[in-house]
């Protein structure tokens, strides 16, 4: 049985609804161990105190708040969790939006929400009553150490819990350029959208996720098995000099881009390379660092502080 990252209610109304968190997503990152070049040997992170210089062990680590330059405040877990006990046992729904209404930008992280005992009658009736309204259900939960805005929504039998960020989190668009949103003021023709158009139309399918996959991953993976078939366990990875691409001088013609992209079965990039006859010599790819044979790499410390969920 899965363990559950969080155990609370959801609020709403009067109503509470006893549930666990469940995170949603599970990372898929290459595991690579920082190594010493002179000799492969793993390279270690230690806590120390910084007035010492002395290796500190994890049962003498402690928070603290810095309030001044030098000056603590100690917090301890109970403390954190006193601060706000109501915060830190509800995801209190604070208002119902359309969802198409929040922009992409701010959402973050999906989590399941599985009823809690007893909670299945109510935790169903949310779940319709969002499916009838076609609304999600805007909330915030304290995780951990952080408080976070959240958007409740259903997904078939389940209601998810996808983490927002802040207003103030998202950087503004001030200083980058776009191109208006005139089609006119583009230089965009009617022609060139009907082309782009057909090319969409041709291109649309359902949706089926498990037809995509981390290519790039399973690629340095097999680099890796080939380079321990051959022995090469000690190679170091020196990264070539990147190249400059040539310039392309002439200008592009969208049209013939779209109308070779509806040619070639829908392979704009290869088209865009034929229209532009720039050739772009490809980048030599690193060699990635492999992993001594006879030492294991030595993990690293989890962090004092973690990112709350």
């Amino acid at each position: 049985m899965a363990r559950a990252l969080w155990k609370g209610a959801i609020s709403f109304g009067l109503v509470h609804i006893p549930v666990e968190l469940h995170s949603a997503v599970q990372e898929h990152d290459l595991d690579l161990t920082m190594l010493d070049r002179r000799d492969f040997a793993p390279i270690g992170f230690r806590r120390y105190n910084k007035n010492t210089g002395k290796e500190v062990a994890w049962d003498d680590i402690i928070k603290g708040y810095e309030y001044a330059d030098g000056e603590y405040v100690v917090l301890s877990d109970e403390d954190l969790r006193q601060a706000n006990v109501e915060a830190t046992q509800t995801i209190d729904i604070l208002a119902f939006v359309k969802a198409e209404e929040v922009p992409l930008t701010y959402f973050e992280t999906p989590y399941y929400l599985e009823p809690g005992r007893g909670g299945d009658k109510v935790y169903a009736l949310l779940r319709e009553t969002l499916r009838k309204a076609d609304k999600i259900g805007i909330a915030t939960v304290v995780v951990r150490t952080r408080q976070h805005l959240c958007a409740l929504l259903c997904m078939g039998e389940q209601l998810i819990m996808n983490t927002l960020r802040f207003p103030d989190e998202i950087r503004a668009t001030d200083e980058l350029k776009f191109p208006p949103a005139s089609l006119k003021a583009a230089g965009i023709s009617d022609k060139e959208l009907q082309m782009a158009m057909s090319l969409v139309d041709g291109m649309t399918e359902a949706w089926k996720p498990e037809q995509y996959r981390d290519t790039y991953r399973s690629d340095v993976m097999a680099l890796v098995k080939k380079k321990i078939k051959a022995k090469q366990t000690k190679s170091v990875a020196v990264a070539a000099p990147e190249k400059t691409p040539a310039r392309a001088d002439n200008v592009v013609d969208l049209v013939a881009l779209l109308k070779q992209s509806l040619g070639g079965k829908a392979k704009p990039a290869a088209a865009a390379k034929t229209a532009t006859k720039a050739k772009a010599p490809a980048k030599p790819a690193a060699k990635p660092v492999a992993k001594t044979a006879s030492k294991p790499p030595a993990k690293r410390p989890a962090r004092t502080t973690r990112k709350a969920a």
